[in-house]
């Protein structure tokens, strides 16, 4: 028997793994979108968890709910999550730019020498992370990967996270967008890895707009970072309590996430 749930992508939005205390209205609905049209791009690519985005198909006891649920939801196939959060870098920007400079590697891939920030990287690499419960996720060899969750596992979440990383790459620098890295997630069904929770959103990924791409500093984007700039020009120090945004960061990012929306399923 195949189990099914309902997923919900809420207007709440977190930085630094801590979730603010403002709503970013609709973004509920655009993630579910974003996810749900890469979902069916990359269905070639590997299985994913998505049974249906319509209400209508949802199981009846859903249907006192049905406005509430309506273009913010997913009906689901339960799967065993993995325990390993699967990004691909293809360019070195946020903690990965900051090891950087430390270290010349991420995660323990050696990089070389002379990179600014923003560059391109030689080719895209699997920077693999622990998921937390509680506090900030902790990033991770892939050797570390490996003793979580097997060799032969940790090796296939790499193949197919970069393969998909690669398609969306391409697809999307046809609408004029940078896809500079992105983080998704596994689970198994019945022994078989699929795709589960969200895909390449502005939630889980770095866009940056082709025509303005300018390494050398942090570049424009349409997704998290304009949030987490203005955290870092106020000084937060990452932890709870998060500070109530202004209203204009709240609307500044609700745009962000609508013209990612826009241009990417156009």
């Amino acid at each position: 028997m195949i189990w099914t749930r309902i997923c919900i992508a809420t207007d709440r939005i977190s930085a630094f793994d801590v979730i603010m205390p403002n709503l970013i209205p609709d973004k509920g609905k655009i993630l579910t979108a974003i996810s749900a049209f890469w979902f069916e791009k990359t269905k070639a690519i590997i299985s994913n968890h998505v049974v249906s985005t319509d209400v209508k198909e949802y199981p009846e006891l859903c249907e006192p709910h049905r406005n509430t649920l309506a273009e913010r939801s997913m009906l689901v196939r339960k799967t065993k999550a993995l325990p390993v959060e699967c990004i691909v870098r293809g360019y070195l920007s946020g903690s990965g730019w900051k090891e950087y400079q430390k270290t010349q590697s991420v995660c323990g891939i050696s990089l070389p020498a002379g990179l600014r920030e923003s560059d391109c990287l030689p080719e895209p690499i699997f920077t693999p992370s622990t998921k937390s419960e509680a506090g900030h996720d902790q990033n991770i060899t892939f050797n570390e990967a490996a003793r979580i969750i097997g060799k032969e596992t940790a090796d296939k979440i790499r193949r197919t996270s970069i393969a998909v990383y690669l398609f969306a790459r391409d697809y999307a620098l046809t609408k004029g967008v940078i896809i500079a890295d992105t983080k998704m997630e596994f689970g198994l069904l019945n022994g078989k890895l699929i795709l589960i929770d969200e895909l390449l959103t502005p939630d889980s990924s770095r866009f940056w707009p082709a025509d303005q791409y300018a390494p050398g500093k942090s570049q424009p984007s349409f997704d998290k970072q304009y949030l987490r700039d203005y955290l870092i020009s106020i000084d937060w120090d990452n932890n709870t309590p998060s500070p109530v945004l202004p209203d204009e960061v709240v609307y500044k990012t609700g745009e962000k996430y609508r013209q990612a929306l826009k241009i990417l399923t156009a």
